[in-house]
C-alpha cells in the first residue's frame, strides 16, 4: 500500500458559496471529501501547507490520509480551483476510494544516469517526447514516477514505453502501440565552408578595388579641370 501524505484538516459546519467565502475570510481554503457511497464532508485546509503540496510533483496522483473529526479518509485530489487574479487555491475536491477503485492518472517520467549516456557525453541532446504517462490503476498502486535509465544510449537511440517496467496492477491506457518516450538527438552545429568564406573575401576585395578605381577617376577629372 502507498504511504499516504497528510495535511492539517478542520471541519466546516456549512456548505454553499457563503460558507466558502467565510472560510476564505478566516484565512483557510474550503474543501470537500466525497465519494465511495458516503456522505460528503466539508473541511478546510491551511493555505500555506496546501501550496507546498500543490507545488510538489504529482499532486493529483498522490494519496492523502485526511483526519476529519477523528475519521481517517484515504483520498485523492480530483479538482483544484485557483483564483484567476492571485493564482491562489480557493477550493479543493478530494475523492474517497476503495480497494476496487481504478483511475486514470498521469505519472511523471524521470530520467536517470545521464552521466552514463555516451550519446549525451559526445554532445547529444535528450529530447523528451512524453514528460508524463497516463496509467490505469488503483490509487494505492500509483507509482511516484516512471524511471528511464539512460545508461548506454547512443546518439540516435530511442526509449520506447516497452522498455519501462511498470509496477504490478498498473496498466497503460495506450495499448495499441509502442510509443516513444524520449530520444537522444544529434547536436546541431553550424559550419561555414572554406568556399563560402573565399567567395565572401573575393567579393569584398572586388568591392574595394571598384571603390578605389572610382575615387581615382574622380581625382583625375578634378585635376583636368
Amino acid at each position: 500500500m502507498v504511504q499516504a501524505a497528510t495535511m492539517n484538516v478542520e471541519l466546516r459546519n456549512r456548505a454553499g458559496k457563503g460558507a466558502a467565502r467565510a472560510t476564505r475570510r478566516a484565512g483557510r481554503v474550503p474543501a470537500v471529501i466525497y465519494g465511495n457511497k458516503l456522505d460528503p464532508i466539508m473541511i478546510s485546509l491551511d493555505p500555506i501547507e496546501l501550496m507546498l503540496q500543490i507545488r510538489g510533483p504529482g499532486f493529483f496522483s498522490r494519496v492523502y490520509e485526511l483526519d476529519a473529526g477523528g475519521n481517517k479518509n484515504r483520498v485523492l485530489p480530483r479538482d483544484l480551483q485557483l483564483d484567476p487574479v492571485t493564482d491562489q487555491p480557493i477550493h479543493v475536491d478530494f475523492m474517497r476510494f476503495s480497494s476496487k477503485t481504478r483511475l486514470k492518472v498521469e505519472v511523471a517520467v524521470v530520467f536517470e544516469n545521464e552521466e552514463g549516456c555516451p550519446g549525451l557525453r559526445v554532445g547529444g541532446v535528450l529530447n523528451v517526447v512524453r514528460h508524463a504517462i497516463e496509467l490505469l490503476c488503483s490509487p494505492d498502486s500509483i507509482p511516484e514516477s516512471l524511471v528511464v535509465d539512460l545508461s548506454g544510449l547512443e546518439v540516435g537511440d530511442s526509449v520506447h514505453i516497452s522498455s519501462i517496467k511498470l509496477p504490478d496492477d498498473v496498466e497503460l491506457t495506450i495499448k495499441d502501440r509502442d510509443f516513444t518516450v524520449a530520444t537522444i538527438a544529434a547536436p546541431t552545429i553550424n559550419i561555414e565552408t572554406e568556399d563560402e568564406e573565399g567567395e565572401e573575401g573575393e567579393e569584398g576585395e572586388a568591392g574595394t578595388e571598384g571603390e578605389e578605381g572610382a575615387e581615382g577617376k574622380a581625382e583625375e577629372n578634378d585635376s583636368g579641370d
